[in-house]
């Protein structure tokens, strides 16, 4: 049985039940990495978690209203050509903030699609993210707390660990899906180390990983389970 991380069980217990929380699982594919330096979304994707069930409830092209760059589009796949008649993004806000409102914002590197929508969002309405989700939860700082035996905690190397296959890699849609199960493997080993509620995911997911001293004696670390 993992013994790690031992001050996860210092946690209390109580709160909303992981299994009763509704998290939104988001990714978005952008023309460059710089929302600050005015990058655009080119697609967004939205896909609810609800315990083990997994659904699509959102995902779209977006005309940014900029060219793609020809790098961008040997990475992401998305022309310009695919995007000149996709909506802007003031013509998705709407629906997308429905399926946002109330529910915990989730992604890989969360903070990056955060910004990214939140420059989108401020640029359509009076107020940004913080305005629809109550908090946020990053999957690569879940996994550095949790998966701490893994070299590597991008999307490619923590699917393969739980054993996801991830289809239309670096797709909204397809890095959505495969980061919703990536969440699910993630909470059950945060279960299986004492994290019963998602109040207790959310303080636990904010904190910084402590650095180890490494010794010649081997660990069972978390997250093997879910190998």
């Amino acid at each position: 049985m993992s013994s790690e991380p031992r001050e996860v069980l210092e946690l209390e217990p109580e709160g909303t039940p992981l299994d009763a929380a509704e998290f939104i699982v988001v990714d978005v594919e952008t023309t460059g990495s710089g929302s600050s330096s005015g990058d655009r979304v080119t697609e967004v994707a939205a896909v609810l978690v609800r315990g083990n069930t997994v659904s699509t409830v959102f995902d779209t092209l977006v005309n940014p209203m900029q060219p793609i760059s020809e790098f961008v589009t040997r990475l992401t796949g998305i022309s310009n050509a695919m995007v000149r008649t996709a909506p802007r993004f003031s013509d998705i806000a709407g629906e997308l903030a429905s399926q946002l409102a109330g529910r915990v914002f989730v992604a890989h590197n969360a903070l990056f699609d955060w910004r990214f929508l939140d420059s989108e969002f401020l640029r359509v309405t009076s107020g940004g993210l913080d305005a629809l989700s109550p908090s946020r939860l990053c999957t690569v700082r879940l996994s550095k707390l949790i998966l701490r035996h893994l070299p590597r905690r991008n999307l490619d190397s923590v699917c393969a660990h739980y054993g996801i296959a991830i289809e239309n890699r670096h797709r909204a849609g397809g890095d959505a899906v495969a980061t919703a199960h990536v969440l699910i493997g993630l909470i059950r080993d945060a279960e299986r180390a004492g994290i019963w509620s998602l109040e207790g995911l959310i303080k636990y997911g904010s904190q910084r990983r402590k650095r180890v001293r490494r010794t010649a004696m081997p660990s069972s670390t978390d997250g093997a389970e879910g190998a």
